[in-house]
């Protein structure tokens, strides 16, 4: 097993998992998107294994049901082995969640002793009346971000759909086989900050989907981190001390630092050092517009 991240969280991931070994680590310099990071782990694992078959899960979701998920990640990687092709997990929605993207799929697929689905396209996130179609229609699948591939088809997708990251990675990998890291850095920081569903998954004609029948949340808000932690009688997740007068259903954060909240309802107060977020819990979704500002005006030290 290995660990893929961001060279700034590698010492708190390891003071989280002792047994980790630090060569088990894949270390981006900076972070540059889900493209160039699957890209580099797929060319520091061939050259460990040509052969190996990858498996990619995100660590921000909340997984329930061991054993249904260890099925779906099984058949995913059992497909992988034994066919040219992308694989990918997906549930079906129990919600018209606007917060995730959709897969649909068309068709199925038998390879390496396993029944899959055919991927027609990806769908990014929609409006909640498209959310409610694709509900009603039952050929959507939510898109969870878990991938399995041997390593060397996705570089031959990779290499097909993004050439640009494809040599600018093989350059990041000599500099690091030199000893040359800081050269590295330079390098893997020049890479566009893409997606992979949007650079290969969109785009290739070789992907399937294994279904899966486990529960699972992913944490992309505040709005969702809520709704998994303990809750006072009001319904109030807190972190530190506040003071609430009249407040309901709400997400306060600010430890080490007195705050009063009056007659609020469904709101998220996080205050850290450096920032305050202030957001109705139903629209924690948009932080991300917030993100888009602050690159715009030049503040990255928010980031």
């Amino acid at each position: 097993m290995y660990v893929l991240t961001e060279a700034r969280q590698v010492e708190p991931i390891l003071a989280q998992l002792p047994l980790l070994r630090r060569d088990r680590m894949i270390i981006e310099p900076v972070a540059r998107g889900t493209t160039s990071a699957l890209g580099l782990a797929a060319l520091t694992l061939a050259e460990r294994d040509p052969e190996a078959v990858m498996l990619s899960l995100p660590a921000d979701h909340v997984v329930k049901g061991r054993r249904a998920f260890g099925a779906a990640i099984k058949r995913s990687a059992r497909l992988a082995a034994g066919t040219d092709r992308l694989v990918t997990i997906g549930l079906r929605p129990t919600y018209p969640a606007t917060g995730f993207g959709y897969i649909r799929t068309a068709g199925r697929f038998r390879g390496g002793g396993v029944t899959a689905l055919k991927v027609d396209r990806f769908v990014e996130k929609p409006s909640l009346a498209k959310a409610r179609e694709y509900l009603a229609e039952g050929d959507h699948y939510w898109n969870l971000a878990m991938f399995s591939w041997r390593v060397g088809v996705f570089l031959e997708e990779l290499a097909r759909y993004s050439p640009r990251h494809f040599r600018g990675l093989h350059r990041v990998l000599a500099a690091r086989r030199a000893g040359d890291e800081a050269r590295a850095a330079r390098l893997y920081a020049r890479l566009p900050a893409d997606a992979v569903d949007n650079t290969i998954m969109e785009r290739t004609d070789r992907l399937l989907l294994v279904p899966g029948g486990f529960e699972w949340v992913d944490i992309g808000s505040w709005s969702e981190l809520h709704s998994l932690l303990p809750k006072d009688a009001a319904g109030n997740v807190l972190r530190g001390d506040p003071i609430l007068v009249d407040a309901a259903g709400s997400f306060i954060s600010a430890p080490g630092k007195a705050i009063a909240v009056i007659g609020v309802k469904d709101l998220v107060v996080i205050d850290t050092e450096e920032a305050l977020l202030v957001v109705p819990r139903d629209r924690a979704q948009e932080v991300k517009s917030v993100v888009d500002r602050l690159k715009t005006r030049g503040k990255t030290k928010y980031l």
